[in-house]
């Protein structure tokens, strides 16, 4: 062995395409090899059927489709190249995770994933049985351990695949992004090399998957730790290293170094991709949304607009008696800024005919928020109407903290199809927005000063209902993502009232949860595979 050509694949699989799936294999290959000889390919984790594919893993037509990819892969194989990639693999009744090394048309090995992760969005102990040994496979000279995803997170694989006489680790991975996942790679894997005096490839798919987001940023570090090779997080593409020997030390080296996302980049990209790959792998024209010149639609055309282009996204005013005329211009100025489709269309006749439709059932009862729900319900179906008939899906816009507490009326602004801002909390939708404007202003600055309203009653403000957001948004963390009891809360220095109060609405509102529509996961605990709580119930936060 001479140099080792090793090519980390960044790649955005689609869930369920095999044939797909399949043949970004062979074209990714075919590219390897015009290239250098000999190359390894190195893919995500169950890269031929995508990631995660949950209960698509339980149909019996499963293994005949992997079989039918590996069989289209060995077929294509007429060059040097070695492939390192994964995809489910049944054994009798049992079914694996696995990692294979394919080399002129054979399955020259496979690894069995043996840490299955069951916590968070992952329930993988669901339909794998676990792995009990190394692989470690001989490629071009280099003794080469293979482990998947959780594995690196624990100690024991990379342990035993260094023992086992690996020079070399390959990680590959489906791990996807929340706030500050990088930081927490980078320290992980480099403390795995340094503990082993093995070198480590970290393979990421990139990609939005429902509610999951992918972001990629593959990497590479030698035995020493230090990172020689980092990928760009939320594109594709494929990054080359190479790996040569100095005496008995093998040592790794990397062509590319993309600069580190700052936090709210990440974090804004991680929401349009979210939302251009639920988009156009589910085959939408565009998508339309209510505009109600507040900041939480705002930020939301705004991300809409740079993931799909403002050809395909239409944005609706919807006023009523209520209507600041200040929410009007500011929606008008902003879809003329980002050059998209604008209507404005009144709610006052429907919200009337509804009215008189309902009047004996309204007799002798006083106006509540019945009535402040039924404007959201006339705005939700002048959406859903446009979007059936324009075949565009609706984008809601309501934000984690709303979202937490009740906040939001179903069958109104809670009917759409995808919500970008779902695990965005309040506080963060006003940083985001500031973000946003210091690339190019396109959310007027009164959008962001002016206090939130959803402006359902005369002079309504959020703060008349609800704590002043940076109090619910630091409540709502540490209850939903730290599991604090509410008394740990409280010992933290909030307010016993407030405490208590938001609380008891968190767990009230499961019920409206239920209902809500998948949106992009940021945070360590979304509301949605994270977090699953009975909507029946006699529990209580006090503990």
């Amino acid at each position: 062995m001479s140099r080792l050509n090793i090519l980390m694949v960044q790649m955005n699989t689609l869930v369920g395409d095999f044939e797909g799936n399949t043949a970004r294999v062979i074209d990714a290959m075919r590219r390897a090899e015009s290239q250098v000889s000999a190359p390894v390919l190195v893919f995500p984790e169950l890269t031929l059927s995508g990631y995660p594919p949950e209960d698509l893993l339980l149909r019996p037509s499963i293994e005949l489709r992997v079989n039918q990819s590996l069989q289209a892969i060995k077929a294509a194989m007429t060059g040097d190249s070695w492939l390192v990639l994964g995809y489910p693999r049944r054994e009798g009744i049992a079914l694996y995770n696995v990692a294979a090394v394919l080399h002129r048309g054979e399955i020259v090995a496979e690894y069995r994933k043996q840490c299955l992760p069951n916590y968070q969005v992952f329930d993988e102990m669901r339909y794998f049985q676990k792995g009990d040994s190394p692989c470690v496979v001989q490629i071009e000279g280099v003794r080469v351990g293979l482990t998947v995803c959780e594995d690196i997170w624990e100690p024991g694989p990379v342990r035993e695949a260094a023992r086992a006489g690996a020079e070399l680790v390959l990680n590959l991975n489906a791990s996807p992004y929340h706030r500050g996942k990088r930081i927490e790679r980078w320290d992980l894997v480099a403390d795995r090399a340094r503990s082993n005096q093995c070198p480590i490839v970290y393979v990421n798919q990139v990609g939005g998957q429902d509610e999951l987001v992918f972001d990629g940023g593959s990497f590479a570090v030698d035995a020493q730790g230090n990172r020689v090779a980092t990928a760009p997080n939320f594109v594709e593409g494929e990054y080359w290293l190479t790996a040569h020997r100095e005496g008995e030390v093998l040592c790794l080296a990397g062509e590319d170094q993309a600069a580190p996302l700052d936090e709210l980049e990440a974090t804004w990209q991680a929401l349009v991709l979210g939302l251009r790959d639920y988009v156009n792998k589910n085959r939408f024209r565009g998508v339309v949304l209510g505009l109600s010149g507040g900041i939480d639609s705002a930020l939301t055309l705004a991300v809409a607009v740079e993931a799909l282009g403002p050809e395909r996204v239409e944005a609706v005013m919807m006023p009523f008696r209520y209507t600041a005329q200040m929410s009007v211009e500011d929606a008008a100025e902003q879809s003329a800024l980002l050059g998209v489709a604008h209507k404005v269309i009144s709610i006052e006749p429907i919200y009337e005919s509804f009215m008189a439709a309902l009047q004996d059932e309204f007799a002798g009862t006083r106006t509540d928020t019945t009535e402040e729900n039924l404007q959201a319900r006339c705005r939700g179906v002048l959406l859903m109407s446009i979007s059936n008939k324009k075949g565009l899906l609706v984008l809601t816009t309501g934000n984690k903290s709303e979202l937490a507490v009740g906040y939001s009326t179903l069958y109104g602004d809670m009917a759409g199809g995808f919500d970008v801002l779902k695990d965005v909390p309040k506080t963060l939708v006003f940083e985001l927005s500031r973000y946003r404007n210091s690339i190019a202003p396109c959310i007027p600055q009164r959008v962001i000063d002016r206090p939130p309203s959803a402006e359902l009653a005369p002079d309504q403000k959020d703060e008349d209902s609800l704590p002043p957001y940076p109090v619910l948004d630091r409540i709502l963390e540490l209850y939903v993502e730290q599991d604090f009891s509410a008394a740990a809360i409280i010992a933290s220095g909030m307010d016993a009232e407030q405490v208590h109060r938001v609380l008891r609405l968190v767990d009230l509102n499961e019920y409206k949860r239920r209902q809500a529509p998948v949106g992009v996961r940021i945070t360590r605990r979304g509301f949605g595979r994270d977090r699953r709580y009975p909507i029946t119930s006699a529990w209580t936060p006090g503990e």
